[in-house]
């Protein structure tokens, strides 16, 4: 199904008033999404207050369901801060936030590496299960190693990770991995940061608050969260090429998730939006009167750029 990534809602993507937050958000779940998802560091909460208040606009028995992160409000982002207490203190803030009592869904939101090997941190994310925080949990990783040592895990729920046309390496383990362990799989930056648009060409510009400006090397975060971790210049030309795959009706960025939709294991795909109308955009390609599965020879035509331009600068970095 098609979800709501709600990182937007926060910041790092430029401004997004308060109208065009919740008119985006009622063209979502208008349209069918029912899985929204965001973060307590999203705007130091802005994501979170927003969601919070369009669920109590809609009022109870509204069906979505809302997954949150937690973990980099840390500082220092170190493995040693993931505690019960500050798991306590981020979840309290997120509920506070949402204005529920139960969060759906908590997820780690990319911690140290250490953190996915420690049976402290499942016993604790365990025990806030059961004080009634959280429903469930999951977590958010960057790396294929780190989501195979989540998905061994017994209770974990889900595993958030980047999967797009040019990002592929979790085809070949992660997700027949969270098949066999009945482990979700919510594919995250689905449209490469745009790239996957064709709306890019190499003279676009971006905001100065815009990740896609100021993290292009990883200067704040995992440069991976960024284009996929490719080249700008790269993603262009390439994402060039896979527009002109398109299939007559649909648009690039519809035909970008129809690609994730047709991956057997995945649960969600959680597509970002600036407006109602790429919200409502996004959510038509799970019709398949708008875009059908893809066939045969257009994912090998997929697959082929791939390897002739993107490969050699993703494949063996995460």
């Amino acid at each position: 199904m098609v979800g709501l990534g709600c990182w937007q809602l926060g910041g790092d993507w430029g401004s997004v008033g308060e109208d065009d937050a919740f008119a985006l958000l009622d063209a979502a779940v208008d349209s069918g999404v029912t899985f929204l998802d965001t973060a307590d560091v999203y705007g130091d909460g802005r994501s979170e207050i927003l969601i919070g208040r369009f669920l109590a606009a809609r009022g109870s028995g509204h069906g979505l369901t809302v997954a949150t992160k937690m973990g980099r409000r840390a500082d220092p982002h170190v493995a040693d801060a993931y505690t019960l207490d500050a798991f306590r203190g981020w979840t309290d803030r997120s509920r506070a936030n949402l204005g529920v009592d139960t969060l759906d869904l908590v997820q780690l939101h990319c911690p140290p590496s250490e953190v996915f090997d420690r049976d402290a941190t499942y016993d604790t994310l365990d025990t806030l299960v059961q004080e009634g925080r959280i429903a469930a949990y999951g977590v958010s990783v960057e790396t294929v190693a780190e989501a195979l040592t989540a998905i061994a895990r017994p209770n974990v729920a889900s595993v958030q990770i980047i999967l797009n046309i040019f990002r592929r390496k979790p085809l070949e383990q992660v997700l027949p991995a969270a098949r066999a362990a009945g482990v979700g799989i919510i594919a995250r930056v689905p449209l490469a940061s745009g790239l996957l648009s064709g709306k890019y060409d190499e003279s676009t510009v971006f905001g100065a608050d815009d990740h896609r400006t100021y993290n292009r090397h990883g200067e704040a975060f995992d440069v991976g969260e960024t284009f996929a971790g490719v080249p700008f210049d790269v993603g262009v030309r390439a994402a060039r090429e896979v527009a002109a795959l398109t299939p007559a009706g649909a648009t690039t960025a519809q035909l970008a998730l129809r690609w994730i939709l047709d991956q057997e294991g995945v649960s969600t795909v959680i597509p970002g939006a600036r407006n109602a109308a790429q919200a409502r955009g996004n959510a038509a390609a799970a019709d398949p009167s708008v875009i059908a599965p893809l066939g045969a020879d257009l994912l090998d035509r997929l697959a082929q750029v791939y390897d002739s331009s993107i490969r050699e600068h993703v494949h063996g970095r995460w």
